[in-house]
């Protein structure tokens, strides 16, 4: 087992920032759509008016998220759920330089590939939990 068992959890914001959570899966879905897909450079691109999120050069930057933020501490909850086990919890405030909430948005990847991940957190914690219990156990 990892060494981290009976460590408690530190959790900033008293485990209620929110993060945009992605599920392994979508992710490498997003990516394979993308890679048969080179970016093309962008005919109305202006020297004269350059807009930073377009180029002349062939590349695209493209957020791959679920687009839903979910309170960390709703994280816990769910991997306490699955596992039977309660966490310890260590509730910090807010770190310097930290956001409450951030989540990606995805409306250039599905323009550009017709892909938004879709994994929920619940499945997405739930086939984690199994992954990593095969995982910690080899």
């Amino acid at each position: 087992m990892p060494s981290c068992m009976g460590r408690p959890i530190k959790l900033f914001n008293n485990g209620q920032m929110r993060r945009d959570f992605t599920y392994i899966d979508d992710v490498v879905e997003a990516v394979a759509r993308l890679v048969v897909r080179p970016p093309e450079a962008d005919p109305a691109w202006n020297a004269e008016a350059p807009d930073p999120a377009t180029s002349q050069a062939p590349w695209r930057v493209y957020n791959i998220g679920n687009s839903k933020s979910v309170e960390v501490e709703e994280v816990v909850r769910l991997i306490e759920q699955i596992l039977g086990k309660s966490a310890i919890r260590e509730l910090l405030p807010m770190q310097p330089g930290d956001v409450p909430e951030t989540y990606a948005d995805v409306s250039a990847l599905c323009k550009a590939v017709r892909f938004r991940p879709d994994t929920s957190i619940v499945d997405g914690i739930a086939s984690f939990v199994e992954w990593f219990r095969g995982f910690a156990h080899k």
